[in-house]
């Protein structure tokens, strides 16, 4: 073999192992790349996920507020519109006693009034109030009851208040005692179950 064949075959095997070792620094690099990539890509992938649970997290509590801020402002306004409902009621039932006191069954009411209270009392000394508006059926209510009546200095609508001092009780038969006890005990069933 001439110098010439023997230079060229080295030659050729020199570049040959050359190749081999690029190509294999080339294919290390490029799976190193790949792996690189595949972990950033993994690492993007969870970043989103998570800022996804974030942002759904998020969305759901506002989501939650609003609605809790609606159901607030429904309940405000029900509440109003409810005690201007409850007012009028009471206003009309109040309309409803101012006719009431004009009529007999009234007077008979206040009658039936005095007498318990004057039953209930026995022999203790008792003072039974009526009403300044009533003042004008005094002596027809102390003559069909044999009752001694005053009249009050406080309006308390109509009907009859009793006091027996001897025993610390108050006989309380009155309207605006009777509408107020209602008043505070009167709420409107709700549709939900709720008063």
């Amino acid at each position: 073999m001439t110098l010439e064949e023997k230079l060229s075959q080295m030659q050729s095997a020199s570049m040959e192992q050359a190749r081999a070792e690029g190509n294999a620094i080339i294919d290390a690099h490029r799976e190193a790349l790949e792996k690189v990539f595949e972990d950033h890509k993994a690492e993007a992938l969870r970043q989103a996920e998570t800022r996804i649970k974030a942002e759904t997290t998020n969305a759901r509590l506002s989501l939650n507020q609003a609605a809790a801020k609606s159901q607030l402002e429904i309940k405000r306004r029900q509440g109003k519109v409810q005690q201007e409902l409850k007012d009028k009621i009471f206003e009309e039932a109040d309309s409803l006693i101012q006719d009431y006191m004009q009529t007999e069954a009234y007077t008979e009411f206040l009658i039936r009034c005095i007498r318990q209270a004057a039953d209930f009392a026995g022999s203790d000394p008792v003072i039974i109030y009526i009403n300044p508006s009533d003042g004008e059926k005094r002596s027809a209510l102390e003559e069909a009851t044999g009752a001694q009546l005053t009249v009050s200095a406080e309006d308390f609508t109509g009907g009859v208040r009793a006091v027996i001092r001897s025993r610390n009780i108050l006989i309380d038969n009155s309207f605006k005692t009777q509408l107020r006890n209602e008043y505070d005990k009167f709420m409107f069933a709700g549709g939900d179950g709720n008063a």
